[in-house]
């Protein structure tokens, strides 16, 4: 049962392949990115094996700790973990607990993600290749820490899915997420000084993070090194109780969720009123724009993309504030700005299936672009302004305003000008409606990550006429040439979203039933 399970899992990644020559190439890609990774990785860890046996217990503590907080962390933050089977959809089937638990745990240790971290992690007995027994120790130490890994993320994902059935608790697990985020740049300027003024404290640290459930079996190796077996001991119960640990959680989550699968759940008072639709006219576009507004509140992998607002100023602020250099806060605006433009990116595919409803009432494609555009706007022309003014206001960079709001508003624009166009030509493969927001699909994000680099390189190409005069008005200290940069900024950007939607709406006319088509396939 386990290997069919496995052998399902492995067809539908296949059949999805088969189906986006894109999304293969990515897959492709990231897993050469990853070979390279695991490569550096092993050159590393054996040229820790001429240090002090302190220094490779030290590597192999923080480093095991780190990646363990990764596995179990970052796809919350980031892209999500790869669910291709999923617990949900096999519940109708008589499969036992217990084999469909170990089925899901073999098919992530066989994704690439699972392979190069389970090899990294058996990498590590090379710091003690020079002692044998302690090498075959650091393997099956590795192989408990790979384990983990994977059994941490599943079990924080299955916690995360059953906690976020209702749409007001994936919204309080939205800001849950937000509060570390934006603690995260203090956090990292903390301990990036720390680490320079006081790095004898890394033995310190590692002596700490080795009792807890994250770093505990990665100190087995280093502690019998050291000749301290009673300690590699203790570390070793504590890293096999972890493990089992995590496996019991995920055991509960999933046969929870086979028992009361998961849904999303809506309070009658959402339903009152006609909410954003009565603010907007009664046309295509106004509909268009009150629907996507109502998205942007009320839905969570919009909420995501939220994130950087709070997000960018924070980070940019703290990191200035270390160095007593307030200028570094005249960025804020055009980081926003270009995170904001490209926001509606993938707004067709995150419409799924519901974009059909278009297609049935004859919404002309300009009529959808600029219903998605107006309802953006709304929120994000006057977020950048404010960022760019208070950015200014704190840096005392008065004399930089106007340069600055052309840079902003210009790359705002036109960013919204080129996601009308590649929204309309692409689905991209993203959380459907209702599902967990950090889910993420086999080479999904690698592909929207590729397509995404290539736009923002074309958004600078076509901003660069603001941005260059803005800059010489920096260097030269020409206000006037802050006022062009200003005009042309707004009128290029102006220009160009017209263009983009127009162009937008061409191609969706075209392709809206094909676009429709590739939507189905990804549900």
């Amino acid at each position: 049962m386990v290997a069919h399970l496995v052998r399902l899992r492995f067809r539908l990644l296949l059949n999805g392949l088969s189906r986006s020559p894109w999304q293969a190439v990515a897959v492709v890609l990231g897993t050469l990115y990853a070979v390279f990774l695991l490569f550096l990785a092993v050159v590393g860890l054996f040229t820790m094996s001429f240090a002090p046996d302190e220094v490779g217990r030290t590597v192999s503590v923080l480093g095991g700790a780190v990646l363990v907080l990764g596995w179990t962390v970052l796809p919350l933050l980031s892209s999500g973990i790869d669910e291709t089977v999923e617990p949900a959809k096999l519940a109708v089937f008589p499969i036992p607990l217990n084999t469909l638990v170990l089925a899901l745990a073999v098919s992530g240790l066989l994704g690439v993600p699972g392979i190069v971290t389970t090899l990294a992690t058996f990498a590590t007995s090379l710091i003690w290749w020079q002692t044998p027994i302690i090498a075959v120790v650091a393997v099956a130490c590795g192989a408990v820490g790979a384990a983990t890994c994977i059994v941490g993320s599943r079990m924080l994902a299955a916690l995360t899915v059953r906690i976020s059935s209702g749409r007001r608790a994936r919204e309080a697990k939205t800001v849950l997420v937000l509060i570390p985020l934006i603690l995260l740049g203090p956090a990292i300027l903390g301990v990036s000084s720390l680490f320079r003024e006081f790095s004898d404290v890394f033995p310190t640290i590692a002596g700490v993070v080795a009792w807890t459930p994250i770093g505990a079996i990665w100190a087995v190796p280093g502690d019998l090194a050291l000749g301290n077996p009673g300690e590699a001991a203790l570390h070793a119960l504590t890293g096999l109780a972890t493990l089992t640990l995590a496996v019991f959680v995920w055991r509960w989550a999933i046969d929870r969720a086979l028992e009361r699968p998961a849904h999303s759940t809506t309070s009658a008072s959402s339903h009152r009123g006609l909410g954003w639709f009565r603010v907007f006219p009664g046309t295509p576009s106004g509909a268009v724009a009150a629907r996507a507004l109502t998205y942007w509140i009320r839905d969570p992998r919009y909420t995501q993309s939220l994130i950087s607002v709070p997000l960018v100023p924070t980070l940019v602020f703290f990191y200035s504030g270390a160095s007593g250099d307030l200028s570094g806060l005249l960025f804020v605006g055009p980081i926003v700005a270009v995170l904001l433009g490209m926001s509606i990116y993938t707004d067709v595919s995150y419409d799924n299936t519901a974009f059909s409803l278009h297609l049935q009432t004859g919404v002309s494609g300009q009529a959808d672009r600029w219903g998605r555009v107006v309802g953006v706007s709304v929120f994000a022309i006057p977020v950048t302004i404010i960022l760019t003014v208070a950015s200014v206001w704190v840096s005392d960079s008065w004399e930089r305003l106007a340069g600055l709001l052309g840079i902003s508003l210009g790359l705002l624009l036109t960013g919204l000008a080129l996601s009308s166009v590649v929204s309309g030509r692409f689905a991209f493969s993203v959380p459907a409606p209702g599902d967990n927001p950090f889910k993420s699909r086999p080479g999904g994000g690698f592909t929207l990550m590729l397509s995404m680099f290539a736009s923002w390189t074309a958004l600078a190409i076509l901003s660069l006429p603001e941005m260059i005069v803005a800059l010489l008005g920096f260097a030269t200290d020409q206000p006037l040439l802050g006022w062009i940069a200003l005009l042309l900024g707004i009128g290029l950007g102006a220009a160009l979203l017209v263009i983009g939607v127009r162009w937008g709406g061409k191609i969706l006319d075209q392709r809206g039933a094909e676009l429709l088509v590739q939507l189905q396939r990804q549900k």
